[in-house]
């Protein structure tokens, strides 16, 4: 793995700008940071039909599944049944972010490390289970850790008391959206006393719960071709396919960094800005007048990275597979970036959408192409829809230089965020 060195900012040697020091990935796309960069290089999906249970009579049968992940042997043993598998996944990309930022977190102030994750739906499959058990053999069957399994902060406060990280923690509830919320938290906390915080965010709902309470709104692919399932900005794009799995990353400021002996960095979080839109950005596609929220939450980013949009060298879309939405963001980074002005890509079509850790996963693999020099291809869409005016990276990855890059995220309801990265 090739980083970047950690440099000095000013005269005094104090360096607070916010780097990621370490990557851990956990995706349809593979089980490892480089495992899942050579999938999207080469256009290797992790879509297929559905295995975690039999989709037969659900009208949704492809998914991004993360094939080959056993949580024994990854997870502590005690913490398997009592934890579901979007926690396992979480705890496991965990332990690879901190090896990779080479941290030992019993060598830090238990009170400077923090923990603050993203999650969309929970742990679902754990609550079905206890369900099944409550109704077919009643109340006395429910387990004792269907209390704190299912809920939204397990992952964080299970990766806290793991790793003996005892300062200011959380989770963010945002969908989509609040992967890149999670990680401008995770800024926040640096830059107010804390020395390192663990960020990013994993979800899992590949289960018939789970899956039906996404069918109702409409926006899930039918499709039951892996290939055409989820075709971000396509011409014929007929919706998007749930998925599994993201990434941590563990976030420091330089200084700090260079105190305990790390000397390189992924790259630098350099601009963050939130939005909402109760229309859910579907009616400004139609031209009605109003202003795209996104195109101001983008701008927003921008300038709190001190950059204007003729710095950006690539985006990194949200890319949500439906006509209404597609054309909203289209919309949006025309209104920002001009007509065809940025090179503009959605690998999240080789893996789904993964909700909570798609974001993440979506900035990992931003900083993969900040270190290579190279902006992957949106594989599938063969044939963008040409009213939108974007710059679509297609067919094969696009070799350019890079400084900074933006990641944009939505979540269901009309959450909107944009992330600016750039290179160490």
């Amino acid at each position: 793995m090739s980083t970047t060195a950690v440099t000095t900012g000013t005269d005094t040697g104090t360096d607070t700008r916010i780097l990621v020091t370490g990557l851990g990935v956990v995706a349809p796309t593979g089980l490892t940071v480089e495992d899942h960069w050579q999938a999207v290089l080469a256009g290797k999906s992790g879509l297929g039909r559905i295995t975690a249970f039999d989709p037969s009579g659900y009208p949704v049968t492809v998914a991004g599944e993360v094939s080959g992940f056993e949580a024994r042997g990854q997870v502590p043993g005690r913490l398997v049944p009592q934890t579901d598998r979007w926690t396992h996944l979480a705890l496991a990309a965990t332990e690879a972010a901190l090896a990779d930022a080479e941290v030992d977190p019993a060598a830090l102030n238990e009170y400077e490390m923090a923990v603050v994750t993203a999650s969309s739906s929970g742990g679902t499959a754990f609550g079905q289970n206890e369900m099944e058990n409550l109704y077919r053999q009643g109340p006395s069957w429910v387990g004792a850790y269907q209390s704190i399994a299912w809920f939204y902060a397990a992952t964080t406060g299970q990766i806290s008391i793991r790793h003996g990280m005892r300062g200011p923690c959380g989770v963010v509830c945002a969908e989509q959206a609040g992967g890149l919320d999670a990680i401008a938290q995770a800024r926040r906390l640096l830059r107010t006393g804390s020395r390192l915080v663990v960020t990013g965010g994993t979800d899992s709902s590949l289960c018939p719960y789970g899956v039906v309470a996404q069918i109702a709104d409409g926006q899930l692919s039918t499709r039951e071709d892996p290939a055409r399932a989820y075709t971000p900005f396509a011409a014929d794009a007929a919706g998007h396919v749930p998925g599994e799995g993201g990434a941590i990353l563990i976030t420091e400021r330089a200084d700090a960094a260079r105190e305990r002996g790390r000397s390189r960095a992924w790259g630098v979080i350099e601009g963050w800005a939130a939005g909402f839109d109760p229309y859910d950005n579907v009616s400004a596609a139609a031209g009605d007048g109003r202003p795209p929220v996104l195109a101001g939450v983008i701008r927003r980013a921008l300038a709190d990275a001190g950059l204007t949009p003729a710095d950006l060298d690539a985006v990194f879309a949200d890319g949500s597979g439906t006509p209404a939405q597609d054309a909203a963001e289209a919309r949006a980074l025309a209104e920002v970036f001009g007509p065809n002005g940025v090179p503009v890509t959605a690998p999240k079509s080789l893996v789904g959408r993964l909700y909570g850790g798609g974001a993440p996963l979506d900035v990992a693999t931003a900083l993969l192409a900040l270190r290579d020099n190279v902006v992957p291809h949106t594989a599938g869409t063969g044939r963008p829809n040409p009213d939108y005016a974007l710059d679509l990276v297609v067919d094969r990855p696009r070799e350019l230089p890079l400084r900074h890059v933006l990641v944009v995220a939505r979540g269901h309801g009309g959450f909107a965020s944009a992330l600016v990265v750039g290179a160490a």
